[in-house]
């Protein structure tokens, strides 16, 4: 029998996200631990254990060559995002210089970066991935670009999230990154 999950509205997603999100960054408890956090729809928390040193090194690699080949914006790491799936922090984001004042300040971003990189690690599943391509593409991503644990970069468009040859944003992004 096929299952039917009925979701908030966006804006009542992201009201609650939100409130929930600010609930977690002033629990005194929560910000003692070294774990990555994130919440699902209902504002359950979800903790991992800090990613692997590798982790890092591939997101400073994809960090340092989006600054480097799209100086007209910000690079982030660790980004906060509401989703209509809770809020999700995005490994590696660039964000336009146009939109820089909206992420200024705020602790959670409501409307997506225009590139959002993952990096896998060995524990993400190809269902996880997935979904978090749909939700950052409906929170207003235009392209979600998915980093392999052997350095391998595979480019998503908003509207095709079948793998693209090249990004459309930074098209001089190298399909694999050294490490």
């Amino acid at each position: 029998m096929p299952m039917t999950i009925e979701l908030q509205s966006s804006e009542t997603q992201t009201a609650f996200n939100l409130k929930r999100w600010h609930e977690v960054l002033n629990d005194p408890d929560l910000a003692r631990l070294p774990h990555r956090i994130e919440t699902d729809r209902h504002g359950h928390i979800i903790m991992t254990p800090p990613p692997a040193p590798f982790h890092g090194q591939k997101q400073f690699r994809v960090g340092s060559l989006l600054e480097r080949l799209l100086p007209h914006g910000i690079v982030l790491t660790e980004c906060p995002l509401s989703t209509s799936d809770g809020v999700k922090a995005v490994d590696v984001a660039w964000v336009s210089s146009e939109r820089t004042q909206e992420v200024k300040n705020a602790v959670c971003l409501t409307r997506a970066p225009e590139i959002c990189i993952e990096v896998l690690s060995p524990s993400n599943t190809a269902a996880e991935m997935r979904e978090k391509m749909a939700v950052y593409f409906e929170a207003g991503a235009h392209e979600v670009w998915i980093c392999n644990q052997d350095g391998a970069i595979h480019f998503h468009s908003n509207g095709n999230p079948d793998i693209h040859q090249e990004s459309e944003l930074c098209p001089n992004f190298p399909t694999r990154i050294d490490l």
